[in-house]
């Protein structure tokens, strides 16, 4: 389930196509990044400006309109200064979380997790007690209860969290930087650890301008936890939610001839969640556990959008039961050739069923 795309695991990302800073502070705006278009076989090399001319009138885009968390916070186990990542929020009330050990470079790095009953001591008097791996016999992520006698999670989290961020950014950005145009506060200051960022490039005007050209979106919420950055696994259990208009949108999009293109892989994984074996969507909502593979394939996504993945991460078997092994591997050669820049704050990819004149 995990093994990388053949071909791709011998690719190595230099160091320097890390997108170290958000593109607005490395151009004009959001949307000043490259675009990286694979139509079937073809590869073309666009600007993000430029993808209402790769839609048509009746496509939709499904969008992920979870909000980023101030997800990381400073603490303490005993003597021991660690940062708590608040990865995934419990029906049970108890938080998901991962501890890492500060090292001065984004959200630090790995820390063995436990032990059971340890206690992490958290700003404004919180305190953290973790419980229970996650997964049984895993280390990383743990069922955590929170306790405080001022303010809850969500609160705690505006008042002294900050986003997760890695090393291979240049510094700590504000909040706003991790938002998408599409993101959305939940009632129950529910949001995702780690920022769905294949929307990260669109802007107000975009939108405006896809929507006049005949281009629906469709909203689906989809919680993302944290994901490792050294480990490259498959994501956890997330919570998600396809509202009964974007089933139906979808639906009908799709008996009309329109595309149905994910704008990330977590809108992938919602909207695939809530589709039956005929294909057909309806709503949804609570815990998946899905993992796109090729084995599995797709039955309505045709089209995703979705920034550069490292070349072991799990993410890339979505992105081959989306657009095929072949295709995957001539694009990223591609990408590093033409020196993409990788990450959240990077460059995307558009991945379409077919080629259409004017590529190469």
């Amino acid at each position: 389930m995990t093994a990388p795309v053949h071909g791709l695991d011998a690719l190595r990302v230099p160091e320097e196509l890390s997108a170290r800073v958000p593109a607005e502070q490395r151009g004009s705006g959001r949307d000043d990044v490259r675009l990286l278009v694979s139509q079937g076989l073809a590869v073309s090399h666009r600007a993000f400006r430029e993808l209402p001319g790769l839609l048509r009138a009746g496509d939709v885009l499904v969008v992920n309109t979870s909000p980023t968390l101030a997800a990381a916070v400073s603490g303490r186990i005993g003597a021991e200064a660690v940062v708590v990542h608040f990865s995934t929020y419990g029906d049970d009330g108890r938080w998901a979380v991962e501890v890492r050990a500060p090292d001065g470079r984004g959200s630090t790095r790995p820390r063995a997790g436990g032990p059971v009953g340890g206690v992490v001591r958290l700003p404004g008097g919180a305190r953290l007690v973790l419980e229970e791996p996650l997964v049984a016999g895993g280390s990383r992520l743990w069922w955590a209860s929170v306790s405080s006698v001022t303010v809850g999670v969500p609160e705690l989290l505006s008042r002294y969290g900050r986003p997760i961020r890695y090393g291979y950014t240049e510094r700590d950005q504000p909040l706003a930087a991790y938002q998408t145009v599409f993101a959305r506060p939940s009632p129950d200051g529910a949001g995702s650890a780690e920022m769905p960022s294949a929307a990260r490039p669109f802007t107000a005007g975009m939108v405006a301008e896809l929507v006049s050209r005949g281009v629906q979106f469709a909203p689906v919420t989809l919680h993302t936890g944290v994901a490792s950055a050294e480990a490259h696994e498959p994501p956890y259990p997330e919570r998600f939610a396809v509202p009964a208009a974007t089933a139906w949108l979808v639906n009908a999009a799709r008996a009309a001839g329109g595309r149905v293109v994910a704008v990330g892989t977590t809108a992938v994984r919602a909207l695939e969640s809530a589709v039956g074996a005929d294909g057909v969507v309806g709503a949804a909502a609570g815990w998946t556990d899905l993992v796109v593979t090729p084995g599995r394939g797709v039955r309505v996504v045709e089209g995703l959008l979705t920034g550069l993945h490292e070349p072991r991460a799990s993410h890339l078997l979505m992105l081959e039961a989306v657009a095929g092994r072949e295709a995957l591997e001539r694009a990223y050669a591609q990408a590093l050739r033409g020196r993409y820049l990788w990450h959240e704050f990077g460059d995307v990819h558009l991945l379409l069923p077919e080629a259409l004149p004017g590529t190469h």
